[in-house]
């Protein structure tokens, strides 16, 4: 069955326009004329802490006529008007975008690729990997997720809409279901006055209800893992806060897994008379989809006391396999409220029964017993409603929590089962939602107490921009929303795994579950099965022992048993994925001063380190590319020594020469100070002209072309405490005069420097098109540079380039919560929902360094570092960043 969705940019009412609205079998209650279209001025000062600058926003804002702040939302954040349209509409990159000459030298590709494609959609029955042909679509919709870290996500959109779902691990359905709702209902003197769906959509179903709602009376302000939504209802002399929590905690591994949200609604009554306010929460049992047609569905309702607090709600048993699971709608019973339930309405009618029913009296006439299971083809949804008195000039809370209960799973290979981490703490009989429930309603006050505890000492910097406040937090919701994986470890499962070489994590990998990411265990393993690579064409085994791999599979497949899904190249001959390894072992340790992390690490460095040597093909002690696009910028060709790869080979061999220090094998030290020694001098040689290091030294013209991430290796020394001193790789003189031609080609010569920094720029100040990645932007490499910026003391150079990205990414191209992997210039993106974005926080720890390093300085010698721009960093030392 379908779900009735309309489009989901359409605006529900003409700017200024006054509304009627006659509740209909309300006992003859008056029309109430909405006539509150006014823009009233802000009259607070700028220093006033609940202040918030509209160029914060850019122009998300400007649409917003209330006069509502909301209750107790926060200044910084990223806030847009309900009624804002984004007008710039980009689409996926495909094949259409291609240049003719980068067309032909991709064409084997190109029909190797359908040939793959084909296999896996029509024959195989899978989703794709990668899939160029049914891209996701462009929807400017997206808002904070719910959920923690591995139990899968539910994401309410900034609209109000529940439209992207990852219950199944790694599987995403973007679909809006448009039963699942708030409305608000508003009585006086027994007479309901108000009833509205917040919802500004109007659509083709559940026809009975009142859709609608003026998006220029309400605003949505995101700051995860929170989000506020302000709802000033237009007449009545009411606003409405809905305040949404999801525990991402740091530090704590049980509530950070747990797959709840937490609603709680803020009215404030700013007339004289007093109300009775309802808000009923309404959700389809599954999505509307194919797994919903067999039918079986059904409902129930559920109460349930502990220590002294109620909980109330419905359950809504979703039994189809293979994942089955229960979905949990509730809310918290006070002595000031009361809860009901409808168990049971079809969400593709007209919805008449539910909408009368709350209509009447505020409340829902809450049956008891199950419903009767949903018929094939039939849908099935319920509701919950809390219901309080509102004094005049009053307030009130209403508590609401959404939980799901998948314990078990299997991925599309269906050949293992699962326990997800919360199972832990809550079991794994499929029978834990109403107690995840209560769990979330007692305990999200303390869950807030420490997520401002974690925000404020970033929050309070009053030298750090709102812009990069926004984005810190908020790119956080790839944690839990980037098909992230939080699984129980067997006691018996890990034995053949781990062999004898890795046998010492088995009690860690026991107390802290297990992750989408163990490169090292999948490191030491092969798989000799032989497969075509789409790229070359070449026949090569998927998986090759001591090489970091891609990817530790396809959520469709059956990952860490079939590691490396990416088919596009044999990464097994990539240059830069060992290398990046290595050096995040060392980061990880720096950051945490876990030795025993590094000894468990070593052999598996020696061992990636020891195959990367035969890239090293003229012993100079600096490897070279083989002359195709064998590293993570995989459509763009390169050739011999390489700025990027030969910067991440040097910065390895330095760290390895640190590590064989801390773990006493001199010779392995010896061994690597004397390649270093030489790479360093051949790097030099070879690369540098002067003003930056090549991109490569192939006879090219592109050889030549300036390359943003061509400093990747020093931000990663940096990162670790060294590259500087004793421990200098790149002559510093030599990093600091790239890091400026950078800025000045990459970043301000490229759309007006307000777009982050191009891939690749030619000398003459044109972006390199030489392949279809350079002249893209990706945001996490701009985020990696100007923390490299930072680090290296051109801290308004590295802010400057990095609000670019965000202003494009969250103001521009409506891609909030789905920052893709690239853009280009104009007109397309691509990859969203990327992981590498996350490297924002780089530049928190560049700050905290900077910082650090200064307080330690002797005060005759501050204030005389490299930065030529406006004064700008941290006041002082940020104690926030977690190392875990």
């Amino acid at each position: 069955m379908g779900t009735g969705v309309p489009s989901s940019e359409q605006t529900s009412c003409a700017k200024g326009d006054p509304q009627v609205y006659c509740p209909e079998g309300a006992g003859g209650t008056e029309a109430v004329r909405v006539t509150d279209c006014e823009s009233p001025e802000d009259d607070r000062p700028p220093n006033d802490p609940s202040y918030h600058n509209p160029e914060d926003s850019g122009q998300l804002m400007a649409s917003y006529e209330g006069k509502a702040k909301g209750y107790q939302v926060p200044r910084f954040g990223w806030r847009i008007c309900l009624a804002h349209e984004f007008a710039e509409k980009r689409k996926p990159f495909n094949a259409n975008d291609i240049s003719l000459s980068n067309l032909v030298k991709h064409l084997g590709m190109g029909l190797r690729y359908l040939q793959w494609w084909y296999q896996k959609t029509q024959v195989e029955k899978k989703k794709p990997f990668i899939d160029l042909i049914n891209c996701v679509p462009l929807r400017q919709i997206y808002g904070c997720p719910l959920g923690g870290i591995g139990g899968g996500t539910i994401t309410r959109g900034w609209r109000g809409q529940f439209c992207r779902w990852q219950l199944n691990p790694g599987m995403y359905q973007h679909r809006t279901v448009i039963a699942d709702q708030f409305t608000v209902c508003l009585r006086r003197e027994g007479q309901t006055v108000y009833q509205q769906v917040l919802s500004v959509e109007r659509p083709s179903v559940l026809r009975s209800w009142n859709w609608g709602l003026c998006g220029y009376f309400a605003f949505y302000h995101a700051l995860y893992p929170r989000a506020w939504t302000v709802y000033q209802l237009p007449g009545q002399n009411v606003t409405l806060t809905c305040r949404q929590i999801t525990p991402i905690l740091p530090h704590d591994y049980q509530d950070s897994s747990l797959p709840v949200g937490v609603f709680v609604w803020d009215v404030e009554n700013e007339g004289d008379e007093a109300l009775d306010v309802s808000i009923m929460f309404s959700m389809r049992n599954g999505l509307g989809g194919g797994d919903d047609a067999p039918g079986g569905l059904w409902n129930e309702p559920f109460c349930l006391e502990r220590d002294g607090d109620i909980v109330r709600g419905l359950l809504l048993h979703h039994p189809t396999l293979p994942n089955p699971y229960t979905m949990a709608v509730a809310a918290r019973l006070t002595a000031d409220t009361t809860v009901t339930h409808f168990t049971a309405f079809d969400p593709d009618s007209t919805g008449q029964q539910v909408w009368q029913d709350l209509l009447q009296d505020g409340q829902l006439d809450s049956p008891t017993g199950q419903s009767t299971p949903s018929q094939k083809g039939v849908g099935i949804a319920g509701a919950v409603c809390v219901t309080s008195k509102l004094p005049p000039r009053g307030q009130c809370r209403l508590e609401f929590s959404l939980a799901w209960d998948m314990p078990r799973i299997m991925f599309g290979a269906k050949s293992q089962v699962y326990c997800r981490r919360y199972t832990r703490f809550f079991g794994s009989e499929g029978d834990a939602a109403p107690a995840l429930s209560h769990y979330a309603l007692c305990r999200y006050a303390d869950w807030e107490e420490r997520i401002s505890a974690w925000q404020s000492p970033v929050l309070d910097d009053r030298s750090l921009p709102a812009w990069y406040k926004s984005a810190l937090f908020n790119e956080l919701y790839f944690l839990a929303d980037g098909g992230t994986i939080w699984l129980e470890v067997p006691e018996n499962s890990l034995l053949e795994e781990l062999g004898k070489n890795m046998c010492q994590l088995r009690p860690i990998l026991q107390e802290y579950g297990r992750f989408g990411y163990l490169e090292a265990l999948a490191t030491l393993s092969e798989d000799l099965t032989w497969r075509q690579y789409l790229m070359s064409g070449v026949m090569a085994p998927v998986k090759r022992r001591n090489v970091i791999p891609h990817d530790v599979g396809d959520p469709d497949d059956e990952p860490w048993h079939r590691v490396n899904a990416y088919v596009i190249h044999d990464t097994a001959d990539w240059k830069d994925l060992n290398l990046k390894f290595v050096l995040q072992v060392y980061r990880d340790y720096y950051l945490t001063g876990d030795q025993g992390f590094l000894r468990d690490m070593w052999p598996v460095c020696l061992a990636v380190m020891e195959s990367e040597m035969k890239f090293d093909k003229d012993q100079d002690g600096l490897i070279e590319n083989g002359g195709y696009a064998d590293q993570t910028y995989d459509a763009w060709v390169t050739t011999g020594p390489s700025a990027y790869c030969g910067g991440l080979w040097l910065a390895a061999v330095a760290v390895m020469v640190q590590m064989a220090a801390l773990c006493g094998t001199q010779d392995v030290q010896d061994k690597f100070s004397s390649i270093l020694s030489r790479g360093q001098e051949a790097y030099e040689r070879l690369l540098w002209n002067g003003h930056y290091y090549n991109y490569d030294c192939s006879s090219q013209p592109q050889s030549c072309s300036i390359m943003s991430d061509q400093c990747a290796g020093q931000w990663f020394l940096r990162a670790s405490g060294l590259g500087e001193g004793d421990s200098e790789v790149f002559p510093t003189p030599h990093v600091v005069r790239a890091l400026r031609t950078i800025f000045k080609f990459n970043v301000q010569a490229f759309a007006g420097g307000a777009m982050g920094a191009v891939n690749g720029m030619r000398p003459h100040g044109v972006p390199d098109r030489s392949s279809v990645q350079s002249d893209e932007v990706w945001v996490g490499v701009v985020y990696g540079l100007a923390a490299t910026m930072i680090q290296e003391g051109l801290t308004w150079e590295g802010f400057q380039t990095a609000e670019g990205c965000y202003r494009t990414v969250w103001e521009r191209l409506g891609l909030a919560f789905q920052t893709p992997e690239a853009y280009c210039q104009q007109r397309v993106f691509r990859s969203l929902a990327y992981m590498r974005p996350l490297s924002i926080w780089a530049m928190q720890l560049a700050l905290q360094q900077q910082q650090h390093k200064k307080a330690s300085r002797p005060i005759a010698e501050q204030g005389t570092g490299l930065n030529t721009g406006p004064a700008l960093g941290p006041k002082e030392a940020m104690a926030t960043l977690s190392p875990e």
